[in-house]
């Protein structure tokens, strides 16, 4: 969903849910595979759930407290788009751990009965066993409520315990607020190994392993079919006069009957392998090679005699097999089979998974494998005995990737080694990182293991669809985060060590790619910790987006140009940032003297939510790049109003390099390959993004990609010194030697561009130079996009 619905302004539309209903149902009727029917089957109802939860008023889709009764820290059962659908995550029928703590407790099976023991003094002290152990499981926020009462009542904090207890006591029959026991290890309080995927993750993938029907049908016919096919042959051989250069006249010596009783046995072992060896059907068709060697012998052993017809196909297939492959026991031959009965004994990689499954058996389930070594080693001899696998054999690509999957190992050493392909996957492992961070800062043992499980916890609620500028709910809003405040000490040190370790992993890993915003959130929380003053802001939706933009977006603006003044690029993006301190010092200014007057009527300052001039700053710079002379419009929707939001949106995300200058100006990244490199690396990425515009019918993505490459192009560049910046130049011609024509071609005028701003230059107010042969390179327009035209011809893809 996006992440960033709390930038924007919008009415809920029933429409979308509708469809995603119609969509839902559409697939639990028609899928041929019953678990993806089953889990539509799931979608339906929930969609069924967010429809009625609008029409009758208990829903209040865009709100941060979407469901009429239910706070803004209880988490909501969410659905794609953000829509909720009106059930807490916690609640729904008692779990079966429960139902067991119910039997245990001897208490009604009900989470209220439950909720009361846990006050008792029996209660208090199963709680404490927990704390103790570590051995628990989070995986809704929810579930560590009630252990945070009980730390609190253990350290003496009874005033805090009894007020958590009381804004938790009406939800009690509803949610459950008891942490879920563990046979497991606690998790270990480290933070330089992290696991994509658990050992039993992998199994699971590995088991689910089918063998490949194409392989083994392959595989069946060279060490059964063929081996047969090259006897039926040399059967008939026995049978030929003589050789007139080209066709082999079988059956010009009459078979004899000990011919006739080896031909009988040749075809009953015929019938047993037909019947044990199903795969390949090709022996069965009377016009493949083996289907005529063996009909003619089945004819001749039964006495008949083969008409001309048959006589004629069957020497053909004759001469055709030993024109092909030689003759049976030649050298060719021989060697031909030897190689094939080599790769028909290669083990099949279903066999090889269910070995690995096997190696895998032994190891801790949840957690990853700090050791590939002995899980990707060749077939031992112990196992050859065991599985019938040959001793030696390598494991293939397919399945070592799926094993590496589960590398246990700082996330650098993940990211190098591509465990960690890219941003998005980042994102989903820094969490775990930053819950430790987040944790540390407590003192307490039991208590900081306690927050890092509430912090994983929460990183898996899924974000709401938001309406009107508010904010997602945050882990301090939480009732138990917050009762627990004041024992957090100052982690800023090592939150903004991490932060730094975090921000130049994903620039220098990933270079010509956005953040994406689940790591901007993430990176964000850890700006918050450190007290940097470093403002990370997400990529907004296009489709959502109504010319708004929050007040960090100027601040982060203000850092680029504190960074980038004078710069290379903010001369190539045609940007006064100047203008933009000025700005931000006069709207802070206004947020001030707001403060001022709110403090002296007594209300609470709220402070702007919006930052106008920002805004407005924007959309006349995606005006001004609208003047600009586009390619031929194409049948794409580049003119609707969705790219003329993504205009705005990418001008915004000019302006403040998207969080590059914050990371480097007030956070201290300084990505080891140096600016120059990731310079060349960016430029690789805008060449392949390129490449794939050719005939496309639909480029726009993939210009809008090309163009965000090219930003971080020209951002890293600038950071350069001069002379270094003309050895990159120098090294783009080497760079785009290395694609296809096209696209030096397409790229010409934007390369031209750069090279004419770093020669001391500027585009015209069309961002154009040369007579338009010179271009500046944005990625979204209305009006068409010249990088999508086919350069042989001109026309636009898609027209």
């Amino acid at each position: 969903m996006n992440d960033d619905a709390e930038q924007q302004h919008l009415t809920a539309n029933p429409g979308y849910a509708q469809g995603q209903l119609a969509k839902a149902f559409r697939t639990a009727l028609t899928h041929e595979d019953a678990d993806t029917r089953r889990r539509a089957e799931g979608r339906v109802t929930r969609w069924r759930a967010v429809l009625a939860g609008m029409a009758d008023g208990l829903l209040s889709i865009g709100s941060r407290t979407p469901v009429a009764g239910l706070p803004a820290w209880v988490t909501p059962e969410v659905v794609h788009g953000g829509f909720v659908t009106g059930n807490p995550s916690a609640g729904g029928p008692l779990q079966p751990y429960e139902t067991r703590l119910a039997e245990r407790f001897y208490v009604p099976a009900d989470r209220r009965a439950l909720f009361a023991h846990c006050l008792t003094d029996t209660g208090l002290a199963w709680l404490w066993g927990q704390l103790n152990s570590g051995r628990y499981e989070v995986t809704v926020p929810e579930e560590g409520a009630l252990l945070t009462m009980a730390w609190l009542v253990r350290h003496g904090e009874t005033a805090a315990a009894l007020d958590l207890i009381a804004e938790l006591e009406p939800f009690a029959d509803q949610l459950r607020f008891l942490p879920r026991p563990s046979t497991g290890r606690p998790a270990p309080d480290v933070t330089d190994a992290l696991h994509r995927r658990t050992v039993s993750d992998t199994v699971d993938r590995l088991a689910r392993r089918r063998p490949n029907a194409a392989v083994e049908t392959q595989r069946e016919a060279l060490a059964v079919w063929q081996p047969f096919g090259d006897e039926l042959l040399a059967h008939w051989l026995e049978t030929a006069g003589g050789e007139d250069g080209e066709d082999w006249r079988v059956l010009e010596l009459a078979p004899d009957a000990d011919w006739l009783a080896r031909g009988e046995a040749l075809l009953s072992r015929y019938r047993s392998l037909a019947e044990e060896h199903t795969l390949c059907g090709k022996h069965r068709n009377p016009k493949e090679n083996l289907g005529i060697l063996r009909g003619a012998l089945e004819e001749t052993v039964a006495g008949r005699p083969l008409d001309a017809r048959r006589l004629g196909l069957l020497r053909h297939a004759v001469t055709s097999m030993v024109r092909r492959r030689g003759l049976p026991g030649s050298a060719p031959h021989t060697e031909l089979r030897g190689v094939q009965r080599a790769q028909a004994a290669l083990p099949s990689h279903h066999a090889l998974a269910q070995m690995v499954v096997g190696r895998l058996a032994g190891l801790p389930q949840e957690s990853g494998i700090a050791d590939l070594a002995p899980v990707l080693a060749p077939v031992s001899e112990p196992e050859q005995r065991e599985t019938g696998l040959p001793a030696g054999a390598q494991l293939p690509p397919a399945i070592s990737r799926v094993v590496e999957g589960a590398l246990s190992a700082p996330v650098a050493t993940l990211v190098e080694r591509g465990v960690v392909p890219s941003a998005e996957v980042l994102a989903e492992l820094v969490p775990q990182l930053v819950a430790v961070a987040t944790a540390r800062a407590y003192d307490d043992e039991a208590l900081r293991t306690l927050m890092a499980a509430n912090y994983r916890a929460f990183r898996n609620r899924r974000s709401l669809l938001l309406l009107n500028l508010e904010g997602q709910v945050r882990i301090e809003e939480l009732p138990w985060v917050r009762a627990v405040s004041a024992q957090r000490g100052d982690g800023t040190a090592e939150s903004a060590l991490l932060l730094r370790q975090l921000g130049e992993l994903a620039v220098q890993g990933f270079p010509g790619t956005i953040l994406p915003n689940p790591l901007v959130r993430e990176l964000g929380v850890l700006a918050r910790q450190s007290g940097l003053g470093a403002p990370l802001v997400e990529e907004l939706a296009a489709d959502i987006f109504m010319d708004t933009f929050g007040p960090k977006f100027l601040v982060a603006a203000r850092i680029a140009g504190e960074l980038l003044g004078g710069s290379l690029y903010e001369r190539y993006y045609g940007i006064d940032y100047a203008a933009i301190r000025e700005l931000a010092i006069a709207e802070a200014a206004v947020e001030g003297e707001g403060g001022k007057a709110a403090g002296r009527s007594g209300k609470a300052a709220a402070g702007p939510r919006t930052s106008p001039g920002f805004a407005r700053l924007c959309a006349e710079r995606a005006a001004a790049a609208s003047s600009a002379p586009a390619g031929p419009k194409s049948g794409s929707s580049s003119g609707s109003w969705v790219a003329a939001n993504g205009k705005v949106i990418e001008q915004s995300q000019i302006l403040t390099t998207h969080n590059l200058a914050t990371l480097v100006h007030r956070v201290g990244i300084a990505p080891e390959p140096g600016w120059a490199d990731l310079a060349r690396r960016c430029f690789g990425t805008v060449c392949r993004l390129t490449a794939r515009v050719h005939r496309n019918p639909w480029p726009y993505s993939t210009i809008k990609d090309a163009a965000y490459a090219w930003r971080q192009l020209v951002f890293h560049l600038s950071l350069c010194p001069p002379s270094e910046q003309r050895r990159v130049l120098d090294d783009l011609d080497e760079e785009v030697a290395r694609h296809p024509a096209h696209v030096l071609i397409r790229l010409g005028p934007a390369m031209a561009g750069l090279r004419l701003v770093a020669d001391g230059g500027a585009f015209g107010a069309d961002g154009t130079a040369d007579g338009r042969r010179t271009r500046r390179l944005l990625g979204w327009t209305t009006d068409g996009h010249w990088l999508a035209s086919d350069p042989t011809t001109g026309a636009p893809h898609g027209s």
